[in-house]
């Protein structure tokens, strides 16, 4: 599947991307479920994460951009998946106001919401991607999230779909084949000493 096609002067102003989490990071699908412990029962939820989005996170990282997630819906999978990422900020508002969130990750970050793109599929991000310079919806997004998207994935949400904006945006930038590149070259050199004795302790 080859990446849609992206405006590169559009691409190059990005300095941040934010992601939405339930059908954008997941399929939407939620597992709920109560275990039981000296303490009574304990409530936890599960979601399923696409470990290709994950790296995708990663390589727009490498290139200098900020990555935020921004969710209307409180999980302790999000706070672990989003340390796992080391993403650069997470906000979970159960009232699902993102754009006051978004508002507040950009001042931080010193930009403009004009060099933020925005992943989004459902009714509570059209807020952010009315003003967001980059709005973005997954393959399965809403008819009200496509009409306002800038750019249309072919992925769905949880199925690859951040991954097939990041090759998007670092190709119409120049730059994901050398990111790429600094991955596998990250991933061939021969581990350090410390490495190297760790491992043997562990092994």
């Amino acid at each position: 599947m080859h990446p849609p096609r992206l405006d590169p002067a559009l691409a190059r102003r990005i300095r941040v991307v934010g992601l939405d989490v339930d059908g954008v990071l997941t399929d939407g699908g939620v597992y709920l479920g109560c275990a039981q412990s000296s303490a009574g029962a304990v409530p936890f939820e599960l979601k399923r994460y696409d470990i290709q989005d994950g790296l995708g996170i990663q390589l727009l990282r490498d290139c200098g951009l900020k990555v935020v997630i921004i969710t209307g819906r409180v999980s302790d999978s999000v706070a672990q998946r989003a340390a796992e990422l080391r993403v650069d900020a997470v906000v979970q508002d159960p009232h699902a106001r993102k754009l006051a969130a978004l508002r507040t990750l950009a001042a931080q970050f010193d930009c403009s919401l004009e060099e933020v793109a925005f992943v989004g599929d459902d009714l509570p991000d059209l807020a952010v991607l009315r003003e967001v310079g980059l709005p973005v919806a997954v393959g399965n997004a809403v008819a009200e999230v496509r009409r306002v998207a800038r750019l249309q994935l072919q992925a769905r949400g949880g199925g690859g779909a951040v991954r097939e904006f990041a090759e998007a945006l670092l190709d119409a930038r120049g730059e994901w084949i050398d990111a790429v590149e600094r991955y596998v070259a990250s991933r061939s050199a021969a581990p350090d000493e410390h490495e190297a004795a760790r491992e043997g302790a562990s092994a």
